[in-house]
């Protein structure tokens, strides 16, 4: 649905190949809607400058098509908000990804016999850090969520608190069924990534904020279509699918990290993930442990988060360490 006073965007008439690519990815991986609508969104706008720049359709392209698809998108200034800059490399290389799973798709089915991204090298991608807060940050984020005790306060500190004792992805956060919470709060059973479940335990504090939510839940479930609201964890009875959606919670916590005096896009469903997987890190939890918490399917994904402690380590070194200084005195 188009926000008030947007405009709708046409939706591209795609390529029957990519229709059945996007039916293999949810029926033969288990791709969630987000991955799935992620694919689309990257595949239209491939499959709109073939047909528009090249005369040619996604099913036909060659290695000149998509190089010179690449070439435009790297080109490209990228608004959002109050910043304008160029299009990352990230998306560049996430964009090549896609035409790479597409064509192997397309080659399986016999639809073609070559791949026209073999060639093509993905773009240098630098490494960044995930950005994450301090624990006085995520403190005073929960204290100024509290506010006077309201219904909207204690649900908002309920997923802040659940958010950072569990380190969940925002979609299984706000899309949590009521039949995941666990006896007496202890756990969370979540369905992540390509149906692979999870049991994720919940702190004192999450726990206790778990309790008092309970207690005012009902606030957020309307007259109609009580069902479908009552089946959530975090109901609502504004949204169609019954529970709050990513994009609402996105907007509370940008107005959170305001009132709380915290830097504007500095706050956000995923940075709180991060400071989760950071600070337990940081306090000597296991690797595996965060790792299974986190549901990702490779340790490697995991590590990026020893990354940040090291930059945190060396900059404490060379601040604090007396050595550091009498060379810098030199």
């Amino acid at each position: 649905m188009a926000r008030p006073g947007r405009p709708a965007m046409p939706k591209p008439d795609l390529h029957p190949l990519v229709d059945a690519f996007l039916d293999m990815l949810t029926t033969e991986r288990g791709a969630a809607l987000n991955t799935r609508q992620a694919y689309w969104r990257d595949l239209a706008d491939v499959s709109l400058y073939l047909r528009s720049k090249r005369n040619t359709d996604i099913d036909k392209a060659t290695t000149e098509d998509l190089q010179a698809y690449l070439k435009d998108l790297s080109g490209k200034t990228h608004i959002k908000g109050s910043h304008k800059g160029k299009i990352a490399v990230r998306t560049v290389a996430r964009r090549l990804s896609a035409l790479r799973q597409f064509y192997r798709f397309v080659i399986s089915e016999e639809s073609r016999d070559d791949d026209p991204t073999a060639t093509i090298e993905s773009p240098k991608q630098g490494r960044t850090l995930p950005k994450t807060l301090t624990e006085a940050e995520v403190t005073a984020l929960i204290k100024t969520a509290a506010g006077t005790g309201t219904p909207e306060n204690i649900r908002l500190v309920c997923l802040l608190e659940m958010l950072y004792a569990t380190g969940l992805r925002v979609s299984e956060l706000v899309g949590l069924p009521l039949s995941a919470m666990g006896e007496n709060n202890e756990f969370l059973t979540v369905a992540g990534k390509g149906g692979r479940e999870r049991i994720v335990p919940l702190s004192g504090p999450a726990k206790k904020a778990v309790e008092n939510y309970m207690n005012v839940r009902k606030h957020f479930i309307g007259t109609e279509n009580r069902d479908n609201q009552a089946q959530w964890m975090f109901c609502s009875r504004t949204s169609d699918s019954g529970h709050l959606t990513r994009q609402r919670f996105a907007q509370l916590l940008k107005d959170l990290s305001r009132a709380a005096g915290i830097e504007e896009g500095k706050v956000s469903p995923h940075v709180l993930r991060h400071a989760f997987a950071t600070h337990l890190l940081s306090h000597g939890a296991d690797l595996r442990a965060v790792q299974k918490m986190l549901g990702h399917a490779d340790i490697a994904t995991t590590q990026i988060y020893t990354h940040i402690l090291d930059e945190k380590m060396k900059k404490n070194i060379k601040e604090k360490h007396p050595l550091s200084k009498t060379a810098s005195g030199n």
